[in-house]
């Protein structure tokens, strides 16, 4: 699927099944609810943290991936309301990433 088809699906969802988009700044509250998600889940799996109930790694790793997906849905919601074309966006911010890091992790091999 291409990045603009995605906006474009989901504004469609918005519009048919969620009825109307929540005001940008619902969404942007949304936004860091969704990430504090992911990243509870990351401290989990990944860092020093631990569940209270234990999960297997495959459990964590679904769960990881929802979030992500609820990630990207709230701010492919906050790039439509902003009418930001993602493919652009990202296109973009490859290019300045790579302008500017072309050299800067080379070290790290």
């Amino acid at each position: 699927m291409e990045i603009n088809e995605w906006q474009t699906q989901v504004d469609k969802w918005i519009k048919e099944i969620g009825i109307r988009y929540f005001d940008i700044k619902t969404n942007a509250l949304l936004l860091s609810e969704e990430l504090g998600e992911l990243n509870r889940l990351i401290a989990r799996r990944y860092g020093e943290q631990s569940f209270k109930k234990p999960m297997s790694n495959d459990e964590i790793d679904l769960k990881i991936q929802d979030e992500i997906g609820d990630v990207l849905f709230v701010l492919t919601c906050i790039s439509n309301q902003l009418n930001v074309d993602l493919e652009e966006v990202i296109q973009k911010n490859l290019v300045k990433k790579t302008k500017r890091d072309a050299l800067r992790h080379r070290h790290l091999k």
